[in-house]
């Protein structure tokens, strides 16, 4: 196995984990701002295209509460995993304000903005992101050390998150062994390595079967149940239904109007730009 004594001879690319910088890691002030735990104002981000630029989010306002599972739905291009990026800290808007555990984002360099994820978000990707080169266990061990704990505190840490989502016993094996369905259940296990605040998903179904996806929304219902707190983007009105909240992105906006399921009234934090709706059961 990997020393965790050098890190520079660690077998894993830099480059692939936005959750790690090489550089300063002094600590540096950082703006405060009260609130739940994810509280995003004003939210705005173009892209420069050949043709025109393209307005991918034009003012969004969200908040999420601590415990709180909120899904985002909406059209390609509607602006979703943009919105997540910038949650992340994985990209910088034109204006507005993130900000996530009461810390604003606005102003971070590239070495906070890297600590802040280590310590508050479990980032979930729609195609696993994993090492293919490192077992299991390695996988979301890393994530750990990364994290700043120990190399043994790191592999019980791993050990208990693969026994949370059902890969115990899988634990030595390569990710290009197994299934769909255990290849996301490990990226969850490595989003939850280092008991994120905020877990966010970008289509964590969208690449799984059915068993697949069955498999991750039973475990995104007991991660809700035990109090984590869960923002996902999804296409799928299976794994909204299991939100407390579904918030609708139309080019770039929250959408206005809506029936709630049920014919009940609209229920959770209000949104400036639009409105919300409860998800269905």
């Amino acid at each position: 196995m990997w020393s965790a004594a050098e890190p520079a001879t660690w077998p894993f690319a830099w480059s692939y984990n936005p959750f790690f910088s090489l550089g300063d890691m002094t600590s540096r002030p950082i703006d405060r701002c009260d609130g739940p735990v994810l509280r995003i104002r004003g939210l705005r981000r173009t892209f420069q295209a050949t043709s025109a630029p393209v307005r991918a989010l034009r003012g969004v306002d969200l908040e999420v509460d601590h415990g709180e599972f909120v899904a985002l739905m909406g059209p390609s291009g509607s602006g979703k995993s943009s919105l997540l990026k910038l949650v992340a800290g994985l990209d910088r808007p034109d204006g507005g304000e993130v900000c996530v555990a009461g810390r604003s984002l606005a102003g971070l360099d590239d070495d906070d903005l890297a600590r802040m994820r280590r310590r508050h978000i479990g980032f979930v990707f729609q195609f696993f992101e994993l090492l293919e080169d490192m077992t299991a266990l390695e996988n979301v061990a890393m994530a750990a050390l990364l994290g700043g704990l120990r190399r043994r505190r790191a592999e019980e840490r791993a050990l208990a998150m693969l026994d949370l989502v059902a890969l115990g016993d899988r634990s030595t094996a390569a990710p290009g062994v197994l299934s769909g369905g255990e290849r996301q259940r490990l990226a969850l296990a490595r989003a939850l390595a280092n008991d994120p605040t905020l877990v966010v998903a970008d289509e964590p179904t969208g690449a799984l079967d059915t068993a697949g996806t069955d498999e991750i929304l039973e475990l995104l219902r007991r991660l809700h149940a035990d109090g984590q707190t869960i923002l996902l983007v999804t296409h799928d009105p299976r794994v909204a239904a299991i939100a407390d909240r579904v918030v609708h992105l139309v080019d770039g906006r929250v959408a206005p109007g809506g029936v709630p399921s049920g014919g009940l009234p609209s229920g959770g934090v209000p949104v400036a730009s639009g409105s919300e709706m409860p998800a269905g059961s």
